[in-house]
């Protein structure tokens, strides 16, 4: 019987070129989430804050987040958005990049959402090809994964955040799978600590708690872009990193 090959990506984050090229030599393509580049924090010219506000304001924004004042990065930027109709400016730059990132996909692909991702957007742009999920499971190859999206509350507010009560129940509903698919990580500091940030991250307790419970083979997320650990084994289950793509343009590939 012929192998089965699923490319994983995440944290696109307007790599539309590589995203073009990920599924190459895969049987399917499956992407964690947040296609939305917002600020590159590696690039302050890149994204969408940059392109309203330009690169000095861009940097004086990353500026205030690395050092975690995040009251005063809001101030900053309400400062900024002061006489602007932030809603539709943001969607307008958003739904430009869904455009080129779900003109990327290959068929088949199966999403989930990233917390910087706006979901009510996706279904206008999500071809027939594209199989967006989030607390739900897919047959891929034979094999059952699911899938749950969005990120846990944070003071970075971003789009797609929800109450740990709420990600709990999506983790639920997916019962035992053999790769278990979300774009934040467990609740394990080593998987959650960005070197290059030089923060943690959020990670997910229940996340955690179901890999214990349920063991499935894989777990794979992103989110975090530079982890201190990018795989470990819990239990039985291999814990994989697979971002962050738009840094590496390079899939994760998971075979069987």
């Amino acid at each position: 019987m012929p192998g089965f090959r699923v490319h994983v990506v995440s944290d696109v984050h307007g790599n539309a070129r590589d995203l073009a090229r990920a599924g190459d030599g895969a049987d399917a393509l499956v992407c964690l989430g947040d296609l939305v580049l917002f600020l590159d924090y590696a690039d302050h010219a890149r994204g969408i804050f940059p392109d309203l506000f330009g690169k000095e304001n861009a940097d004086r924004l990353v500026e205030l987040r690395t050092a975690r004042r995040f009251d005063e990065a809001r101030e900053f930027g309400a400062r900024l958005w002061a006489g602007i109709d932030r809603a539709p400016a943001v969607e307008r730059a958003v739904r430009g990049q869904y455009a080129e990132m779900f003109a990327a996909f290959p068929t088949p692909t199966y999403a989930t959402y990233g917390n910087v991702d706006v979901p009510h957007l996706w279904k206008e742009y999500a071809a027939p090809g594209t199989t967006v999920l989030d607390g739900e499971r897919a047959e891929i190859g034979g094999r059952v994964f699911g899938f749950v999206g969005g990120g846990l509350r944070t003071p970075m507010r971003t789009p797609y955040e929800i109450s740990d009560e709420e990600y709990a129940a999506k983790i639920e509903a997916i019962g035992d799978v053999d790769v278990l698919c979300t774009h934040i990580p467990p609740d394990v500091p080593e998987l959650l600590y960005d070197t290059v940030a030089r923060r943690f991250e959020r990670g997910s307790r229940a996340l955690l708690d179901a890999i214990r419970r349920t063991r499935p083979r894989y777990a794979l997320f992103g989110h975090v872009h530079q982890p201190l650990v990018r795989r470990m084994r819990i239990g039985a289950t291999e814990c994989v990193n697979v971002g962050h793509f738009a840094g590496s343009g390079r899939p994760w590939a998971l075979e069987w």
